[in-house]
């Protein structure tokens, strides 16, 4: 069996740290100039990070055994989270119970992406890597020219973000190798600094360009044409992924462990995010220590969703198995007739 790489695991970690973190500031970004930027340069990165990860270990392969395993792995528990926070909107915030599964709620459109993905590599593959880029680009940059209406079926963040996702099948190991060099931390923690004092410097600038699911109709542009500005926005962002990537550390540690349930993280954050955000929290959250203070929930809300208890009972809904549950009724029927024998 190979020896698990912790590099990737790490990687995950930090990334589901801004996911969950991201989502938190969210609806405080304009209370200060420093949230606003801090959000913008957290999502120049995170989801194509993620997206490369996925584009890595992914398998060109299409068959029907592969695709069986893709709808159960990711449109069936697409399914039981649509339905979830359908009947989640309904009672949180009186929303009608509109059993709509063609829009995806909040952050299942990553799922149904994913499912994409998959697909759309099939196809890719086939072609140079060149080539394979380029064609995705184009498909990037035209989709926002077309009349979505707005994440139906996560169809703009599937083309939006497939480069990336393409980019990762493309990389090889020792890329990832040349990245952890020593020599690219300064130039690398000079990008993100960069990157956050000009989104810190130009606070109007529109963030939803870094969402990839809206038409370019709906969007502020700053430069002659949309897909300049998209083309822009992805050098952008591959530039503060591949700075991630190289400070991301190789060594175990304590919370590298929860590289390995980051979907669990995920799937599950949005229901506490959806809650904080109806909570009316004191002033003093919103100036000097809101960093401080929403990292340590960050932190806190991810260990606990990636404990062992958590997995227990949320495994039957994200990965459609029961074997911890199962695991668990063995341990206590065998300990029931210890003590009653």
């Amino acid at each position: 069996m190979a020896k698990r790489d912790y590099y990737f695991d790490n990687g995950k970690f930090l990334l589901i740290f801004f996911v969950v973190f991201g989502h938190f500031i969210r609806s405080l970004i304009d209370e200060s100039i420093f949230i606003r930027a801090l959000y913008n340069t957290i999502y120049t990165f995170h989801m194509p990070a993620f997206i490369l990860i996925s584009g890595y270990f992914a398998s060109p392969e299409l068959n029907k055994k592969k695709l069986v395993k893709l709808i159960k792995r990711l449109l069936i528990p697409y399914f039981i989270f649509q339905t979830i926070y359908i009947f989640f909107y309904y009672f949180l915030i009186n929303d009608a119970l509109d059993f709509d599964y063609f829009y995806p709620e909040w952050s299942l459109w990553f799922l149904l992406s994913l499912f994409f993905w998959h697909l759309l590599l099939s196809v890719f593959a086939r072609f140079k890597p060149a080539l394979g880029l380029l064609l995705a680009l184009f498909c990037g940059i035209g989709i926002g020219y077309l009349d979505i209406p707005g994440t139906f079926l996560s169809i703009s963040r599937t083309f939006v973000f497939f480069p990336f996702f393409l980019l990762g099948y493309y990389m090889k190991r020792e890329h990832f190798r040349m990245l952890r060099s020593k020599v690219l931390i300064f130039p690398a923690i000079n990008i993100l600094l960069i990157t956050f004092f000009l989104f810190y410097a130009f606070p109007d600038f529109d963030f939803r360009w870094l969402f990839g699911s809206k038409v370019y109709a709906e969007m502020e542009t700053v430069l002659p044409t949309p897909a300049l500005q998209r083309i822009v926005v992805y050098l952008l962002s591959v530039n503060m992924t591949f700075s991630f990537f190289v400070l991301v550390p190789e060594k175990r540690y304590r919370f590298t462990f929860v590289g390995k349930y980051t979907l669990y993280v995920y799937l599950l954050h949005g229901f506490f995010i959806q809650v904080f955000r109806t909570i009316a929290w004191p002033e003093w959250l919103t100036q000097g220590y809101l960093v401080a203070t929403f990292s340590l929930f960050s932190l806190v809300l991810i260990f606990f969703l990636s404990s062992e208890y958590i997995r227990l009972f949320a495994q039957p809904l994200i990965e459609l198995r029961w074997t911890k549950l199962k695991r668990l009724w063995k341990q206590l029927t065998r300990r029931y007739r210890e003590l009653h024998t």
